[in-house]
């Protein structure tokens, strides 16, 4: 069932920009929402590489391919380059090209600003990678930088400081032009409580994206100072202390882990109501859940810290605050469920990644609880568990939420329709591979294996050569999504979509023509009592 086009679409002008004109000073909304996902597959692409060369390593005991200190620079460039060049820039992509046209605003708030916030990640990632050349190579403190190890690093920790800190502006600037775009530029009648649950997931995001990202660029400025200033924040030696540098890292770390998140439900929260052809379950419920989490996730950090020596007050505090977040979270899963529940189910390819996306998090936020346990958090602190945990919740959560967004969305974006065979093939592949490489990893943390360790004892062998080769089939599923998926579409190679091709897709964007022309809803559109279609 199709809807009619806009009563009156807006023309298209004569003379869009074209060439290296229009994407170095892109202000649309669509153009700069391109140019974040495009750089952040680019960093997936370099992340992967990174983490396959520590599979390759690890594929045997002993050392095969990499000295003790590039396997450690890898480890550390593995998980920056994915936390802060792929996942985040990833989502502030999502929400350049969608927030506009989901609240019907001609264009974000700030075009100008948006340019320059993706310019300045852009340098930012660059710098990042260049670390690799200075003298000693690129940082080898894992992706936290924990002290003193940072304080010991050379000049490549100090790229890497500079580089985080361009992206923690980028990062600001974008939640500001989140923030105002949502709140003022709303088509009348759109209230806050009629907004797609895609906008209030960014909406809570970029508040805590403005409350963190200053605490992360203090940690990494104090980290500076001890280096090059002589002051002593986090040197013994001067009477400073480390687990300070945790407690203000994990101030930002932990918030942080939902900033990652977040988005993921909101695409989840619009891909299952249109696959299962239902309104979402408990809309209300949801738009508080994710104020909930935010707020919880604020007075949670310590978790990380629970082998610190810090008192058992203290941890019995944390232990619960933390369990206090699988409230909301459970909200959101049994919403999931129960919108699905009962409806005319039909699985193309958003819909598997949706589903995998419940089914996978769900075992990555079990084992969360289990860590949240101070006395069990002892034995698993730092072992390949936690390596488990929290790649279920960012690679099977985070990057499957993404997915899903993709091909729930991209025919709006291109104006032609992914092959569902592809799509298919790359949800099965990349799910079956992805279980393959972290679940046993449950098993390695259980007994005993250290993570961040080039070597490991002999008993290890099986697991980690199972794990190392569903990481290369999982990498090979992600080259295929380029090659065979993604390619494609930009060269709109397919067949055409039309307006709605979803049957059950609710929302402004899909009122508009597909693809979505360089200029939408230049005048306020007039809006239905439901704040979703258009009326004429």
């Amino acid at each position: 069932m199709s809807t009619p086009p806009l009563a009156h679409p807006v023309p298209e002008p004569h003379a869009l920009p074209h060439g290296w004109a229009r994407w170095l000073g892109a202000t649309n909304h669509k153009d700069i929402g391109t140019l974040y996902l495009l750089f952040s597959f680019a960093m997936l692409m370099v992340g992967g590489v990174f983490a396959l060369a520590l599979r390759a390593e690890l594929l045997q005991p002993g050392l095969q391919l990499l000295n003790p200190d590039l396997y450690n620079q890898l480890v550390t460039m593995h998980g920056l380059v994915m936390v802060f060049g792929a996942i985040m820039p990833a989502f502030v992509g999502f929400a350049n090209w969608m927030l506009p046209l989901q609240i019907g605003a001609s264009d974000m708030a700030f075009a100008r600003m948006n340019n320059f916030s993706f310019w300045l990640l852009a340098v930012a990632g660059v710098a990042l990678l260049a670390s690799f050349g200075v003298t000693g190579g690129a940082p080898a403190a894992g992706w936290t930088l924990y002290a003193p190890l940072s304080l010991q690093m050379g000049p490549g920790m100090d790229m890497a400081i500079f580089s985080i800190h361009l992206m923690g502006a980028s990062s600001i600037m974008g939640a500001i032009n989140i923030i105002v775009t949502l709140l003022n530029m709303r088509a009348p009648g759109m209230t806050l409580l009629k907004m797609p649950m895609f906008c209030w997931a960014w909406l809570v995001t970029a508040y805590l994206l403005i409350a963190v990202m200053p605490v992360l660029a203090g940690a990494i400025t104090m980290t500076l100072t001890d280096r090059h200033f002589g002051t002593s924040f986090f040197n013994p030696a001067g009477g400073g202390d480390p687990v300070l540098y945790q407690h203000v890292f994990w101030f930002f770390g932990h918030p942080e882990v939902y900033i990652m998140i977040l988005p993921a439900f909101g695409i989840v929260s619009h891909v299952i109501p249109a696959f299962a052809r239902k309104k979402l379950f408990g809309y209300l419920s949801m738009v508080y859940a994710l104020a909930a989490i935010a707020i919880v996730s604020f007075v949670v950090w310590a978790h990380h810290m629970f082998t610190t020596g810090m008192p058992v007050t203290g941890q019995l505090f944390f232990m619960y605050a933390t369990l206090l977040v699988a409230v909301p979270t459970a909200v959101k899963v049994f919403n999931w469920v129960a919108t699905m529940w009962q409806g005319s189910m039909s699985f193309e390819t958003p819909m598997l990644f949706a589903v995998g996306f419940v089914f996978v998090f769900t075992v990555g936020g079990l084992s969360g609880v289990m860590l949240a346990l101070a006395p069990l958090d002892l034995q698993y602190h730092d072992t390949y568990f936690v390596v488990a945990h929290f790649h279920y919740v960012l690679v099977a959560g985070s990057l499957f939420g993404l997915f899903a967004g993709y091909y729930y969305w991209v025919p709006k974006w291109t104006g032609v329709m992914t092959s569902e065979r592809r799509g298919r093939w790359h949800f099965w592949v990349s799910i079956v591979s992805l279980n393959v490489t972290f679940f046993p990893m449950h098993f390695l943390g259980l007994a005993g294996m250290p993570r961040r360790y080039v070597d490991y004892a002999a008993q290890f062998t099986d697991i980690h050569a199972l794990t190392s080769v569903g990481a290369f089939v999982f990498g090979l599923a992600q080259v295929y999504f380029l090659f065979w998926v993604l390619l494609p579409a930009l060269r709109k190679r397919g067949a055409p979509a039309p307006q709605r091709p979803w049957e059950g897709a609710e929302g402004l964007e899909w009122e508009v023509p597909s693809p979505a022309p360089f200029h939408t809803f230049e005048q306020p559109p007039k809006l239905d009592a439901t704040a979703t279609r258009v009326v004429a």
